[in-house]
């Protein structure tokens, strides 16, 4: 798959876009084959950081007191304390709507498994538990660093999609975002590029053009 073959297959894709009145992202659908997903080791599921960013806002929430909690006030959406963390074990709805609309969760390594006990059955099935904050990990480029980041999941799927751009932003950049998404696919997949079906890329409203 080379890189000009991506950027044509982007440039494509924004230009076939009808225009809409709201700023639209710019995903990939993979499509997977030869893989038995109904075995949960075979499943796709890393963290990507995209070299040009996600174009988009990406929400994050962080688990944390003291220092560590002050540090992610500068760059997080929100920061809740071991007090926030009770109330939400407390109202499953609340803690189903904080998890919908979040994209990534942080936490104090010391908080994790309380965080696991309370919030895990509402957590663990939308794949949104917190990456772990080691002692002497920066907060703020964590943080920072997962502002960039999208999740490849496939769960027991063929066919999964990942956010790779938005539509303002360069064909030359989205593609080099999803060249970054197709290596660590090709390096987390048994076969690598084999397991690997068909790809497109579209923006939200728009019409799939397959990437080459």
């Amino acid at each position: 798959m080379a890189d000009n073959d991506i950027e044509e297959a982007v440039s494509s894709a924004l230009e076939e876009a009808p225009e809409r009145n709201f700023r639209e992202t710019v995903d990939l659908a993979i499509n997977l084959r030869d893989l038995d997903l109904n075995d949960p080791s075979k499943r796709v599921d890393e963290g990507v950081v995209l070299p040009s960013g996600t174009g988009q806002e990406t929400q994050i929430v962080v688990f944390a007191e003291g220092e560590t909690a002050v540090r992610a006030e500068e760059v997080a959406d929100e920061v809740l304390d071991e007090d926030d963390l009770d109330d939400l074990a407390d109202d499953n709805d609340a803690a189903k709507d904080l998890a919908d609309e979040t994209d990534f969760f942080v936490a104090e390594a010391p908080m994790m498994p309380d965080i696991g006990t309370k919030l895990g059955q509402v957590l663990g099935p939308r794949g949104k538990m917190p990456t772990p904050l080691q002692p002497g990990d920066d907060a703020v480029e964590t943080i920072n660093r997962m502002k960039n980041t999208v999740q490849l999941r496939s769960r027991d799927r063929r066919t999964f999609h990942t956010r790779v751009g938005a539509e303002d932003m360069s064909a030359e950049d989205i593609a080099s975002n999803i060249d970054v998404v197709m290596r660590r696919l090709h390096a987390n997949l048994e076969k690598g590029p084999l397991n690997v079906d068909s790809v497109y890329v579209k923006t939200t409203m728009g019409p799939a053009v397959e990437v080459a």
